[in-house]
């Protein structure tokens, strides 16, 4: 399941710097034959605890994590919306992505110029918000062109529907608010699907901090500008330094660690902006677990069996008879799948069960 998130800010806000840790950081190509990473995508492992348990209890041949994409976007200036710059170059590529990385600047560096000469997170993000709801109006008003004729001589239900939905779009977008604003009913949500509205994505802001602001957060007031504007925005916000994380993207898991402690980090926060993205996104993890491989695999909150089974591969939902299904928690504490029987927490499930986080899988089938 292939879900990127595309990293956009103005021009020398660490956007490069984040990236840069992000490709030294990416998966081994060889180690998923299915990827073709592009120059301009990285493609990470999603960190797991319960993958690091199975595989102590399963000591497997072979350790797959699931990988989340983030795409690099051209930096953006004022003007986007109407070509200048990289303009719509720009938001072409933010259109092919699932969800939005905001990377803003939050720290002061007099040696770091800034494309707006001064530090304002706010502002920035607004200057960007803005390119967005722009191009989105020009997409409403593209498609009321040609439905309105319609919706006015026909009268059907279809245009009628759409047309109101349009109209509160285009209220909205004049306003300057992103069209995930707009409360709609299913009906309209199919419709509002279809434009591929760039201020329908969801948001997390980066919040990019220098080696002293990331040690407390809490105490920068560009943070807590930014983090107000997130709150007010229903979107998520992640504090990170981005040369931090360039630094230890070269390095091994062990010096990472001793590096992260050193620095009084209880974590690195490109792992936590990983996290937050595949959150964002709806994204769960199913696992498959045995001598030869323990695995996590990518799935759709809301997805069924069969449904989870085809990710594995297509046979496996076209002959699927059942799940047998057991929950981390259930191995973490039990220690072994004949103890996980004995006490009765195998269960067998059809093809109606809706997979959840965590599940441990094995897919019966017959083709």
């Amino acid at each position: 399941m292939s879900l990127t998130a595309g990293i956009v800010g103005l021009l020398n806000v660490g956007k490069s710097t984040l990236f840069n840790a992000i490709t030294n950081s990416q998966v081994e190509a060889a180690n998923y034959p299915f990827a073709t990473i592009e120059p301009n995508v990285g493609v990470v492992e999603v960190p797991d605890h319960r993958i690091d348990r199975l595989v102590e209890l399963f000591h497997p041949k072979k350790t797959i994590y699931t990988t989340f994409e983030f795409t690099d976007i051209a930096g953006l200036v004022k003007g986007a919306s109407k070509g200048e710059g990289l303009g719509n170059q720009f938001l072409s590529n933010i259109r092919l992505t699932d969800a939005i990385c905001h990377v803003v600047r939050c720290f002061d560096d007099a040696n770091i110029t800034h494309v707006e000469n001064s530090i304002d997170p706010v502002r920035d993000v607004e200057i960007i918000n803005l390119e967005l709801v722009m191009a989105d109006l020009q997409t409403v008003e593209n498609r009321i062109s040609k439905v309105e004729r319609k919706a006015i001589t026909t009268k059907t239900k279809n245009a009628l529907e759409e047309m109101d939905l349009l109209n509160k779009l285009k209220a909205v977008l004049e306003q300057g608010q992103p069209a995930r604003s707009v409360e709609v009913d299913d009906e309209q949500a199919a419709f509002l699907k279809t434009y591929n509205l760039l201020s329908t994505k969801p948001v997390i802001y980066v919040a990019n901090m220098d080696e002293e602001g990331i040690v407390d957060p809490e105490a920068n007031p560009y943070y807590q500008a930014l983090k107000a504007y997130a709150e007010k925005d229903n979107a998520q916000i992640v504090p990170l330094c981005a040369k931090i994380e360039e630094d230890l993207s070269s390095l091994s898991a062990e010096e990472k660690d001793e590096f992260l402690n050193d620095l009084g980090l209880p974590h690195s926060g490109l792992d936590a902006l990983i996290q937050k993205a595949y959150a964002v996104l709806n994204l769960q993890t199913f696992l498959t677990a045995g001598a030869d491989e323990c695995r996590a695999w990518t799935f759709k909150k809301g997805m069924k069996a069969p449904e989870c089974a085809g990710i594995i591969h297509t046979d496996f939902q076209r002959g699927f008879i059942r799940a047998e299904v057991y929950s981390f928690d259930d191995i973490d504490e039990l220690e072994t799948e004949a103890a996980i029987r004995e006490a009765g927490r195998l269960r067998l499930e059809g093809k109606d069960y809706v997979m959840q986080d965590g599940d441990v899988v094995h897919f019966r089938f017959n083709v």
